[in-house]
């Protein structure tokens, strides 16, 4: 039986050809979605599989909330990292609970062997980390070779780019004037782990030279730790908990304006999971993350366009109804039943979809480079390469994909009675009842077809603009010729010098970091003796800045003292919120002046005195409100990114210039700088990214849906020749003809626009541009775009037609009436 019903629907594509290729190559542009979307899912929950005990293994997480004492208390929000001292205390007195490892990171220096200098970036890890994660050894005890202070284990390739392919085992690196000893060499990092490295040096060094440090491992103090848990098979998650939420009590107990709960987050939800932060505001995570709202997101795109050609299947194979009535009649009158039927059209519809997944592979492979070049986390983040389980998904979808796109014609035909099939399906009632009925069901497909192609394009169109404008804002400070240069970790004096020499560089300023893309850091302001308490942003600059980057002061001046420590630098200068949050001076700008506020980081409290109030500009991105911010003068304590203010005609040449400097400067690391412009254009990358995806999505649904009313169009122009003969004899114009034929078109098109411009415009203007405060107004023609686009496609596909039918001879076409 299902072999007949494979010679039937191979027999009946093939006499379809034009119909049968609209599907196939339709079906195979949709899936070719749906096939990155799957590898994309697959190599996503594929991180951390390779651990043995994956599913046992949970990360801290803190849950931050600030002035818990006062009204104003707020949450600061769910943090990756937490503190060394956690995950010690949770050793000492949480029980049921097999194993606990503490991972430092922030190791990043070069090393030295012999000759050779490389850069190194690694982890500060316990030995426990070897018996909760799987990383295998190759030389060396894992128990063992985190124990001692100055231990050091390497990953292969670091090894091999060292020590070549002479053992390493026993054999001194020297990071800066200190000497480790290489106690192991494990397997390099596959691809898919949260965490990378190169290397792992033994935590209690990291404890030996912060030992001076008293914040070190400090409750609070939890910027760059992460704390692993090894559970035992069966164990009790609510005691757990319970033990957590009893030490976090007893800790806050000693802190004035901080409260901090710890929570549980399973190793495979770090990945694909909620968006965490560090304590300094910045990204939490240490390796690529995901949130299930942008794959949800992704999926939902995926699925419109798939069903797009699925309803053009639908309304193909129903179109032709009147063709097919007669061979269903005839396969009931000899016993078919409903069933068989419905198998019939299901196989057919199947063979179509799998047809088109050879196909639909094929553009995969050509999409695959594409969507991986699409932004750089892409290319850390995914490979989209050929698995036996992605194959297996592959299939199932394609078969899924078929059933889906045959459920419509097959229960229309099931239903087909073999007595009126068999005769003239035109007479008053019967089966023309059915034609009917699935007709106003083929109008209702094409106008819910369109309707979402027009969603694609309306947003497209929508997106492109406001991102536009989000990389056109005024941002409260000059970015313009401003190139960014890491120094690494260089002492920034020495190339400052050089890069002064250079005729194209006008001006030159330090900072800690590079603000208003994404990049924070922060700590504890206080006004006079309030226990009130805020979060104030802040960026460590040198007297220079604020000119380069033309920051307008509004009260008072530049820093006058030149501090080279962090403790000695006392002076800074806040933006007008500040003053708003504290009341500072009435909110007076002159009045705040000379003011004193107090000031608490990770590296301590001191008292700051305010010697300046610039106007209000973005610290962060523009889809967050302007916050409190607050410049502290920059110390050679501080890491330096160099601003150049660059005054060239060619800026890339100048920039090869400066590039060329840098390696008479540094000849270990690699040149490190961007244009301010460009650092902006960065931040929105996954911006940009989404907005390329739903273009590309859009291409497809109009390409989809236009071969779908393309194929439309043709079987109703060959449905209707005699009826354009004859009024063409009767003296009716092509552009009467074109009108005739286009009508019931337009009007699904214009009923789809009615849908479809109110819903994208409501969408934006009330829940996707709420997130960004400072967004312009959707404006009517990026609503009309994609209605002008469709409306043209729509009439060149229907005009073309009715010209190829109008200039037919009306002898030839009703020489047989």
């Amino acid at each position: 039986m299902i072999g007949s019903y494979i010679k039937t629907s191979r027999r009946n594509l093939m006499r379809n050809k034009l119909f049968s290729f609209i599907n196939i190559v339709g079906l195979a542009i949709s899936m070719s979605v749906g096939l990155l979307l799957i590898a994309f899912v697959l190599d996503l929950y594929s991180y951390d599989s390779f651990h043995t005990n994956g599913d046992r293994i949970y990360r801290i997480t803190n849950v931050l909330t600030a002035n818990r004492q006062q009204s104003r208390s707020h949450s600061v929000g769910k943090l990756a990292t937490t503190s060394i001292k956690t995950g010690k205390l949770i050793r000492q007195k949480v029980t049921g609970i097999e194993e606990v490892a503490i991972l430092r990171n922030d190791f990043s220096q070069d090393a030295r062997v012999d000759d050779k200098i490389l850069p190194i970036k690694g982890f500060w890890a316990e030995p426990s980390l070897f018996r909760v994660l799987t990383f295998p050894m190759l030389e060396g005890n894992p128990e063992t070779a985190l124990k001692d202070p100055y231990s050091i284990v390497l990953t292969e390739t670091a090894t091999k780019k060292l020590f070549g392919n002479e053992s390493a085992l026993g054999k001194a690196i020297r990071f800066d004037t200190l000497q480790y000893q290489v106690t192991g060499v494990m397997k390099d990092v596959p691809f898919f782990s949260h965490i990378n490295f190169e290397a792992l040096v033994s935590l209690s060094t990291a404890v030996q030279l912060n030992r001076n440090d008293r914040n070190f491992e400090k409750w609070t103090s939890m910027s760059s730790n992460y704390v692993y848990l090894l559970l035992p098979e069966d164990a009790d998650m609510a005691s757990i908990q319970s033990q957590l939420d009893a030490l976090a009590r007893e800790e806050n107990l000693a802190e004035e304006d901080t409260k901090i709960e710890l929570e549980l987050l399973p190793l495979y939800k770090i990945v694909v999971g909620e968006t965490l932060r560090r304590s300094e505001g910045g990204p939490g995570s240490v390796g690529p993350h995901m949130s299930p709202i942008v794959l949800w997101l992704l999926g939902g795109l995926a699925l419109v366009v798939i069903l797009s050609a699925c309803f053009n299947y639908a309304n193909l194979s129903m179109a032709r109804a009147m063709r097919r009535f007669k061979e269903m009649g005839l396969r009931k009158a000899i016993g078919a039943d409903k069933s068989q039927v419905w198998q019939q059209f299901l196989v057919e519809a199947v063979m179509i979809s799998l047809a088109a997944l050879l196909l639909s592979y094929v553009i995969f492979l050509f999409l695959r480079p594409l969507l991986i070049n699409l932004a750089p986390e892409m290319q850390r983040m995914v490979k989209l390469d050929l698995t036996p389980s992605m194959v297996v998904a592959f299939v199932v979808f394609s078969v899924s994909v078929g059933v889906i796109a045959g459920f419509m014609p097959a229960l229309f035909f099931s239903k087909v009675s073999a007595i009126n099939a068999l005769r003239n399906v035109s007479v008053p009632g019967g089966q023309s009842v059915n034609i009917v009925k699935y007709g106003t069901l083929r109008r209702a497909l094409v106008v819910i077809q369109y309707t979402l192609t027009l969603i694609f394009i309306t947003t497209t169109a929508i997106g492109y603009v406001q991102y536009k404008n989000i990389l056109a804002f005024d941002l409260g400070f000059n970015t313009e010729n401003i190139l960014n240069i890491n120094t690494q970790g260089n002492k920034p004096d020495a190339l400052l010098k050089e890069l002064s020499e250079i005729p194209e560089v006008t001006a030159l300023s330090r900072s800690l970091i590079i603000t208003s893309v994404g990049n924070a850091w922060g700590g504890y302001m206080k006004y006079k003796e309030s226990r009130d308490s805020a979060l104030v942003l802040t960026n460590h600059v040198d007297e220079n800045y604020l000119a380069l980057h033309e920051y307008k002061l509004i009260a008072g001046g530049n820093f006058r003292a030149r501090p080279t420590s962090t403790a000695a630098a006392t002076e800074v200068i806040v933006n007008q919120q500040v003053l708003k949050r504290f009341n500072i001076g009435t909110n007076d700008p002159q009045k705040a002046i000379g003011q004193e506020i107090t000031f608490t980081s990770f590296k301590g409290t001191r008292r700051m005195t305010i010697v300046g109030v610039m106007k209000d500009f973005h610290y962060g991105k523009v889809d967050n409100f302007i916050e409190p911010v607050a410049f502290m003068f920059w110390t050679p304590e501080d890491r330096a990114i160099i601003n150049a203010k660059i005054h060239s005609k060619d800026l890339l040449a100048t920039r090869a210039k400066i590039e060329s400097v840098w390696k008479k400067f540094d000849r270990v690391h690699p040149f490190q700088a961007k244009f301010y412009d460009q650092e902006i254009e960065d931040a929105y990358s996954e911006f940009s990214a989404m907005i390329k995806i739903i273009g590309f999505l859009s291409f497809l649904a109009i390409s989809i849906a236009s071969m779908g009313l393309f194929g439309m169009v043709v079987l109703t122009t060959q449905t209707r020749l005699k009826e354009i003969s004859i009024r063409k004899v009767m003296g009716a114009s092509p552009v009467n003809l074109i009108y005739l034929l286009s009508r019931g078109f337009l009007v699904q098109l214009l009923l789809s626009a009615l849908i479809a411009l109110p819903v994208t415009y409501l969408f934006f203007e009330n829940v996707l541009l709420t997130r960004f405060p400072y967004h312009t107004p959707v404006q009517v023609a990026e609503l009309l775009v994609g209605l002008l686009v469709v409306l043209l496609i729509a009439f060149v596909l229907i005009g073309s037609q009715t010209m190829k039918a109008a200039k037919r001879n009306p002898a030839e076409v009703l020489k047989s009436e």
